[in-house]
């Protein structure tokens, strides 16, 4: 059975930074895209960043994220990490770790697989 296992939740100020992993297991092969999302109550389940299972320049991010967050992949090691810094309360949401072998543009839809959700709280 493929699983997805998110760590590196937990509470910070606001402009302080958080790291996500995310590991699978249960899969042999490499999963054709990675990404993260997050929920916050109230709101649909938001796409923040997604990541190409080649080269570094396959990597996606929100508009609301774009030089704050960092995606990187380790295909070896079967894990997505997600850093995440100058957070505000607005990044405050439960992040999901998300896995699909579909062919998606910027790695942005059509998720397949995903892990329980780790929450990050900001405070101001």
């Amino acid at each position: 059975q493929v699983q997805l296992v998110e760590s590196g939740g937990g509470s910070v100020q606001a402009g302080g930074s958080l790291r996500l992993s995310c590991v699978v297991s249960g899969y042999t092969g490499t999963f054709r895209c990675m990404a993260w999302f997050r929920q916050a109550p109230g709101t649909e389940r938001e796409w923040v960043a997604g990541a190409l299972y080649t080269g570094r320049g396959t990597r996606f991010y929100a508009d609301f994220v774009k030089g704050r967050f960092t995606i990187s992949r380790d295909n070896d090691k079967k894990l997505v990490d997600l850093q995440m810094n100058s957070l505000t309360p607005e990044d405050s949401a439960v992040y999901y770790c998300a896995a699909t072998n579909a062919v998606t543009a910027h790695c942005r839809n059509n998720y397949t697989t995903w892990g329980q959700g780790t929450q990050v709280t900001v405070s101001s």
